[in-house]
């Protein structure tokens, strides 16, 4: 982390580079199921791994996706209007931390462990918004 980096960005990036990867146990499951050719001649997406882990790593790359697309803009916004706090940065270190393990929780299968995770994200969310509006110090 740069000294002109806001904790929020740095983990916004990091949160972005750990979410770029998230398609490739998916990938690597069909590449074992279907071959190579196989793997990579379904367009539409339409022969899904038989793999319940697999098919639960791509819709927990999706969610992750859809957070990153809130978590980013919000840890942007403090970059650029200087409003992070000590709330704020420790937020974002726990987003992090916990989309890392909504991702692995998610995967395994374990949707009583996974709504915590989200939730404690959502929350984190929330604390980059009232550090926005400075509603936090």
């Amino acid at each position: 982390m740069t000294d002109a980096m806001t904790p929020e960005f740095y983990y916004a990036i990091l949160t972005a580079a750990f979410t770029s990867l998230l398609w490739a146990p998916h990938v690597a499951q069909r590449l074992l199921e279907m071959g190579l050719v196989g793997g990579f001649r379904d367009p539409l997406h339409d022969a899904p791994t038989q793999a319940p882990w697999a098919q639960r790593s791509i819709r927990a790359h999706a969610n992750a996706v859809e957070n990153l697309a809130v978590f980013g803009l919000l840890a942007t916004a403090i970059q650029i209007t200087g409003h992070t706090t000590s709330a704020s940065a420790l937020a974002a270190a726990v987003y992090f931390a916990v989309r890392i393990a909504h991702y692995l929780i998610y995967v395994v299968g374990l949707p009583w462990a996974r709504a915590p995770m989200f939730l404690i994200g959502w929350a984190c969310q929330w604390v980059l918004i009232a550090a926005l509006f400075g509603w936090v110090k």
